[in-house]
């Protein structure tokens, strides 16, 4: 059973990770202690998620203490949007470099395909509420990205929320000197991503899922949305297995070679999250849980439906 997938560097990606969208500064710092201690290697995290520099102490306090080297953890983080021009994406990169304390990331991803107006605010919106694009194309942005790799700040690159044509246009650049190594996108039982990640693999690009869950916490869930955790239908598989909703969910995408960063702060979670190394799902369980697809979204992102680059119009 792997534990780690290779990417297109040669490098091993651990195929499972733990999340850090939404652990809130004071929290995440004991979760990647915990996290770590229970055999976590892979760390996912992002500027976005505005927790690197808490995410940094736990990593080293762990490295002090000698739990783990450096060089035995997979470190991911993110672009934010509003970096995406030439001039800024170095420097971002720099910024949680500097907040992890780190010397290099080892894989660094373009969070959205779409750029957004630079300045103080994170997410710059109109009077309608849209998103305020900026002067970017995703090929310039992913140019300067390159550059981090030869630079040595980074060891592989990567991409996030985009759909097939924009992956295409990557892959399909002239000049290309790095092709993406990972694309994370959201991938659960309800919305499993089979074309996206066929096509995915079939480049060499490995594929991670985020929200694998379902994100109960997220902040703008809505009374009567679906819940993956609740669905009796996964609950029946997870007796069958005599494992908890969650680790079947985890599993689901361990056995599809994809790569799963489930998040959690409470630290026997954590622990029973990697818990997930000594099964496997039948062919027939898969397949039940595939057919579980009805395609929809956490993250629909509709504030940047307005977008040149909005990714989610596109059937994949």
């Amino acid at each position: 059973m792997t534990s780690a997938l290779t990417l297109n560097t040669g490098a091993q990606m651990p195929i499972l990770g733990l999340g850090t969208w939404k652990s809130s500064p004071g929290e995440v710092t004991e979760a990647i202690k915990a996290a770590i201690l229970a055999g976590y290697r892979h760390i996912d995290g992002a500027y976005a998620y505005m927790n690197e520099e808490e995410v940094g102490a736990a990593v080293h306090a762990m490295i002090d203490q000698g739990v783990v080297k450096r060089e035995e953890l997979f470190i991911v983080s993110k672009l934010w949007s509003t970096f995406h021009e030439r001039s800024l994406v170095r420097g971002a990169c720099e910024k949680t470099l500097s907040d992890l304390k780190l010397d290099y990331l080892d894989l660094y991803l373009m969070h959205n395909p779409m750029g957004f107006k630079p300045g103080e605010e994170f997410l710059p919106l109109d009077a309608e509420g849209k998103v305020i694009p900026d002067n970017s194309t995703f090929l310039e942005t992913w140019e300067e990205m390159e550059k981090l790799v030869d630079a040595g700040l980074v060891k592989a690159i990567g991409i996030s929320n985009f759909n097939r044509s924009q992956i295409e246009a990557v892959l399909n650049k002239p000049g290309l000197k790095h092709k993406p190594a990972n694309h994370q996108i959201e991938c659960h039982p309800y919305l499993t991503q089979e074309k996206l990640i066929n096509f995915c693999q079939s480049k060499g690009i490995t594929v991670t899922a985020y929200s694998p869950l379902g994100s109960p916490d997220r902040p703008w869930a809505k009374p009567g949305d679906p819940s993956l955790l609740e669905d009796p239908k996964i609950r029946a598989i997870a007796d069958k297995y005599k494992k908890t909703a969650a680790q079947i969910l985890i599993r689901f995408h361990i056995d599809r070679n994809v790569v799963v960063i489930p998040k959690s702060i409470k630290p026997e979670r954590i622990k029973e999250n990697f818990q997930v190394f000594d099964f496997k799902l039948s062919k027939e369980d898969m397949n039940t849980i595939m057919s579980f697809n009805r395609n929809w979204r956490i993250s629909s992102r509709e504030w940047a439906s307005n977008h040149k680059d909005f990714p989610l119009n596109a059937e994949y």
